[in-house]
């Protein structure tokens, strides 16, 4: 259609075509013509593109945000911002236009971790949250985070990871396999990782009396990867958000064996969509 037929068009129509693409897709068309760009910058389709419960999300912002339109809103939004007292953050992912959470380490269900000989609760300068928490010595780990779907975007594939550090003192996390656990009801999903970074190429883990093969490892490992942030994370699993409301556990554990661990640091466990 040439520039001229749409400068044509009704700014509404333009406004409820783009609504139907995604924010990127929307600036990429604001340069096409003087009518586009109008429509690209309307309050009325950036109202669309934020969540539906944006303005529940912003009375819950630890600190007030300021903005100085709704496409400006939209851009705030799409940076990790701190909520519910400093134990979650949010953000849209500007490329799926999908909400994203982070819970806690504070948020999390830690076994034992209010008991200072097996848990440490401490200020950590990387982390985005107040506190995070790094294990001492345990044989018992399990971890887990549970969080209702109302909160996350309809008709959409999420992934959960965990989020860590490994401190110099790390030890006994790699030498016995680690569930990873996805409980969303009617969907479920489970591997192992080792809490490493790189799969050995021959890998051969003792399970009570089984001996893991290596097949299986390359099927059900799930390994560690570093972030830009500078940490890591290891995915614990996927679930389809169908858009009914329902819990869904997210969880690490290892609760069968004899080995003790230690010098894990947690974040938190974060749910953004499936690329």
């Amino acid at each position: 259609m040439s520039e001229m037929n749409l400068e044509l068009l009704p700014e509404e129509c333009i406004v409820q075509v783009l609504s139907r693409t995604s924010p990127r897709v929307a600036c990429q068309a604001s340069l096409v013509s003087n009518g586009i760009r109008d429509a690209a910058e309307s309050e009325v389709l950036w109202e669309k593109f934020l969540p539906s419960d944006y303005l529940d999300i912003l009375s819950r912002l630890v600190s007030p945000l300021e903005f100085k339109s709704k496409k400006d809103l939209f851009l705030k939004l799409s940076h990790p911002l701190l909520i519910d007292g400093g134990n979650k953050t949010f953000w849209i992912d500007k490329f799926a236009n999908k909400k994203c959470y982070m819970l806690s380490a504070r948020e999390l269900s830690i076994t034992w971790s209010s008991n200072h000989l097996y848990w440490c609760w401490k200020p950590f300068l990387p982390s985005r949250f107040p506190e995070v928490a790094e294990l001492i010595m345990v044989t018992w780990l399990d971890i887990t985070g549970k969080i209702n779907t109302r909160m996350l975007s309809p008709k959409t594939t999420y992934a959960a990871y965990l989020v860590v550090k490994l401190a110099n003192r790390a030890y006994g996390l790699h030498s016995y396999p680690l569930e990873v656990i996805i409980d969303a009801g009617d969907q479920k999903s489970w591997g192992i990782t080792l809490l490493r970074h790189k799969k050995c190429s021959i890998c051969l883990l003792r399970t009570l009396d089984e001996v893991v093969t290596p097949g299986f490892c390359e099927r059900n490992e799930r390994i560690l990867h570093e972030r830009e942030d500078g940490w890591m994370e290891v995915e614990l699993g996927e679930f389809y958000n169908d858009g009914s409301e329902k819990e869904v556990k997210m969880c690490l554990r290892e609760v069968d064996g004899q080995h003790i661990k230690g010098g894990l640091i947690v974040e938190g466990i974060e749910l953004r969509p499936k690329s």
